[in-house]
């Protein structure tokens, strides 16, 4: 991995493809790391895009930071000042659940730098399930990762990939149980961001809300039809697909970003 210093701390960074590709910037989930998007990277990749992913701030393999810093807001100024930083404006940017909320404030509040956003797994809304969220999240913090993980697993991914258990779920059900305490100052953050549903009004970026029909976190309105309305885009819905739909079905979610960073340079056919 490459690193870059962005306001006083690293982040860590891959940047595939071909460097003069269209470039794509991938923005993960909490309790993940860039890896998750290593199919669906390939993929796009294989269709000639440059690929940047990357760890948030205070996760992965990027510098440790303390609770103040690894707010929503704060994550996506990171991301703004990476993109700039490796010069890939304009990008389209897609995100699954946090990477999702990063992803539209750019929308929102940097569309000279998007060609697209991508919202994956995702809300435009504040936090709905506070009162179930917080003790997990203290619990976090007091225990780190093993005792919580079949709560994070649901959490995290749809009942069918959970009752397949392929090699997929097992290899973050590991990485889950090791989560240390620190990540409980991420999960406060991210449970206690805020709406941008009004910020979206009248975004000029083409946005795309895919969602798991089988999302535990933020099931269907909210990931799909309420991003749409808000920022005048379009979602779609993949059945047997939980909250990690980039992760759970990395082929058909390619197929879906390849179809809407084509359709904004006004082609209808998938590069």
């Amino acid at each position: 991995m490459k690193t870059a210093q962005i306001d006083g701390g690293e982040l860590a960074y891959r940047d595939d493809g071909p460097p003069d590709g269209e470039p794509v910037l991938l923005v993960h989930s909490l309790f993940f790391d860039h890896t998750m998007f290593d199919a669906l990277s390939a993929r796009l990749v294989a269709a000639g895009h440059r690929v940047v992913s990357y760890d948030h701030r205070g996760q992965g393999a990027s510098s440790p930071a303390p609770r103040q810093e690894v707010s929503v807001d704060r994550l996506t100024t990171d991301a703004a000042a990476l993109i700039e930083h490796l010069g890939l404006a304009p990008v389209h940017v897609a995100g699954n659940s946090l990477g999702g909320f990063v992803a539209l404030r750019l929308a929102a509040r940097r569309p000279d730098l998007l060609r697209t956003a991508t919202a994956m797994g995702s809300s435009a809304e504040e936090e709905h399930s506070l009162a179930e969220f917080e003790p997990l999240v203290a619990q976090l913090g007091e225990l780190g990762g093993a005792p919580l993980v079949d709560t994070l697993m649901y959490i995290m991914f749809g009942d069918t990939s959970l009752r397949e258990a392929g090699p997929t779920v097992e290899h973050w059900r590991s990485k889950m149980t090791a989560l240390g305490t620190t990540i409980a100052d991420a999960a406060w953050q991210t449970i206690h961001r805020d709406s941008i549903v009004d910020e979206l009004a009248g975004t000029t970026v083409p946005v795309l809300a895919i969602a798991g029909t089988e999302d535990h976190a933020y099931p269907p309105p909210v990931s799909d039809a309420h991003i749409a309305t808000a920022t005048g885009g379009r979602s779609v819905t993949l059945e047997a697909a939980g909250h990690s739909v980039a992760l759970e079905q990395p082929d058909r979610v390619a197929d879906l970003l390849l179809e809407h960073f084509a359709a904004s340079s006004g082609s209808t056919t998938p590069k």
